[in-house]
């Protein structure tokens, strides 16, 4: 039987270079998708799949996390004494219950794999979640919750999101081989890092989510350190994968990498139009806009639509830490 997965494991230890300098004060985990911290929208994510224990790996300058996942007192008592309890209700979904959130820190930037590694005592033996917070996944139900059934369903293991890219971007991302089981689902047997496109077994590259055995800190603490001195969370699962199964789950929602300017703006926009509550106003004065915006770029000289869908930023973006 295999065992439950309670705990997740959040690495949002990075220092956001990408975004100074908003992320100066501010981690870019807090940064937001329309009215949500990226970091929350990856909780979302885990507690719609059953996570009990959510579990941060930190850095210098990363308290506003914890913050966020605390009570506010002054603001909670300002809000009911002025009578917003919509508001209220929005912070009191939200906020974990007591015992449910656990930090700790990553001091040296060593690598996704050092990120997990730092979380062993808490995680203990058992099998746990991984959610890169900067990779924004767009799905009913979330892409964890799926891998969930996927886990049950094979009895365990370990399971890993991948998603299709084009071909001739295979070598920018980890990809993995594999083959099919005879009810359809993807056994992973192969993992290359940013391989060369001769040399990729496939077009579908790692996506962001993970569940993992416990062992896999054994095989992170016997990593030697590549590129930087960073330890290489893809080669422990390498090391694992000759060991355990590796399940993978075809994701086929829509990714945003929040990590890069275009797939946060492009996050903001998806999910601003999916909402019930501005979705509609949303694409009204987005249309208008970008009626303006065509208008001002055709004035001169002829534009193509690939190339104006491309100044217009309309493009989707995927990454993988």
């Amino acid at each position: 039987m295999h065992r439950q997965i309670r705990k997740a494991v959040f690495p949002v230890a990075g220092l956001g270079t990408r975004f100074l300098p908003a992320t100066k004060a501010i981690p870019k985990e807090m940064l937001t998708i329309v009215d949500r911290p990226v970091i929350q929208m990856a909780v979302d994510e885990a507690r719609e799949a059953g996570i009990e224990h959510f579990v941060f790996v930190t850095g210098r300058n990363k308290s506003a996390i914890e913050d966020h996942f605390d009570k506010q007192y002054e603001l909670e008592s300002t809000l009911r004494k002025r009578g917003k309890s919509h508001a209220l209700d929005l912070l009191e979904n939200d906020l974990p219950a007591a015992g449910e959130t656990s930090f700790t820190r990553q001091q040296e930037p060593l690598g996704l794999g050092h990120a997990v590694w730092c979380a062993r005592h808490i995680v203990g033996d058992e099998p746990f979640a991984l959610l890169l917070p900067d990779m924004i996944m767009q799905a009913k139900p979330g892409c964890l919750k799926r891998m969930m059934d996927i886990y049950a369903q094979q009895g365990g293991g370990n399971v890993v999101a991948v998603e299709e890219v084009p071909w001739k971007d295979v070598n920018r991302y980890g990809v993995v081989g594999f083959d099919r089981t005879s009810n359809g689902v993807m056994m992973i047997n192969q993992m290359i890092e940013k391989p060369p496109r001769d040399q990729a077994p496939s077009n579908q590259i790692i996506a962001g989510r993970y569940i993992l055995q416990p062992g896999i800190f054994e095989k992170i603490a016997a990593a030697k350190a590549g590129a930087g001195g960073e330890i290489q969370l893809t080669d422990a699962m390498i090391a694992l994968m000759a060991e355990q199964p590796f399940w993978g789950y075809e994701f086929a929602g829509t990714t945003f990498d929040c990590g890069d300017k275009l797939g946060f703006l492009l996050a903001n926009v998806a999910h601003g139009l999916a909402r019930e509550d501005i979705g509609p106003v949303f694409r009204d004065a987005l249309e208008k806009l970008l009626i303006r915006h065509r208008d001002s770029l055709v004035d001169d000289e002829p534009v193509a639509d690939s190339d104006l869908l491309e100044k217009v930023g309309r493009k989707r973006t995927r990454s993988v830490a």
